[in-house]
């Protein structure tokens, strides 16, 4: 007898860790209730793009990239001349 109520004490119990415990009808006195927003960003891509959740059906707008400021180029390096077998020597001589 023992023995069969290990093991459907066993089998069982995968059973009571899968429930989900359900949230409280009322909430105390100055808590305010937690609201899941979809379409709050959930991610950023390689690229700095934000992801949201396929439960999204409205995207918001993207924010505005910031203003960048043109930066005169820098001026271009001297050339090198290579010499040796395949160019691999780096003789810098002027």
């Amino acid at each position: 007898m023992k023995k069969i109520l290990l093991v459907i004490l066993l089998m069982t119990s995968p059973a009571w860790a899968q429930t989900q415990l359900t949230p409280k009808a009322t909430a105390p006195k100055g808590a305010s209730a937690r609201v899941v927003d979809d379409c709050a960003p959930i991610g950023r891509t390689a690229k700095g793009e934000l992801v949201y959740s396929i439960k999204c059906d409205n995207l918001p707008a993207p924010p505005p990239p910031p203003p960048q400021a043109e930066a005169p180029a820098p001026p271009p390096e001297p050339e090198v001349q290579r010499s040796g077998i395949f160019g691999w020597s780096y003789d810098r001589r002027q």
